[in-house]
């Protein structure tokens, strides 16, 4: 009995911990303003100016070639764009990451959405928005306004999107 109070006080621990290093932190001062201001090269050397998603609901999923977590929920982001796009959604992927990776990775799993490569200002940007730690993936969600509404550190759900979805 005793072994299994331990055990369960150690899970619950062990979660509270995760939950707190993994959380996203307050979004810096200014950095909504400095996000819309950012703009970034797509794969084909066309520029994405992020201020002109603005206005509608956006998703913005910062991912990588390398990372497992990113290359698994880029489907479920691809059909959530699908799904969601005639409803006013947007979904914006930067890649924290090299671009010549990138342009290999989008000729094997091309991607409805479009696609910044954002590099190391990916990690800063990210960092501003509340990803201290900069891990992958990370996705934020910005409301009609412009302004974060929701954001999460590591691979979202199919739950986590039909949320974002019916709050916007």
């Amino acid at each position: 009995m005793l072994t299994a109070v331990v055990g369960v006080g150690a899970l619950a621990a062990g979660a509270g911990v995760a939950w707190w290093r993994f959380r996203p932190a307050a979004v810096a001062s200014g950095a909504e303003a400095a996000f819309w201001d950012a703009r970034f090269d797509g794969p084909m050397g066309e520029t994405v100016r992020l201020a002109e998603w603005r206005g509608r609901p956006l998703l913005v999923n910062f991912w990588a070639t390398w990372c497992p977590p990113c290359v698994e929920e880029l489907p479920l982001l691809n059909a959530f764009h699908g799904s969601q796009a005639a409803k006013g959604w947007q979904v914006l992927g930067l890649a924290v990451d090299q671009p010549a990776a990138v342009r290999r990775f989008l000729e094997k799993l091309p991607l409805s959405f479009p696609v910044g490569m954002a590099g190391f200002a990916g990690t800063e940007l990210s960092r501003s928005l509340g990803n201290l730690t900069g891990g992958l993936p990370f996705t934020v969600v910005f409301d009609e306004a412009g302004q974060v509404a929701h954001r999460k550190i590591g691979q979202v759900s199919e739950e986590d999107l039909k949320l974002w979805a019916q709050l916007m």
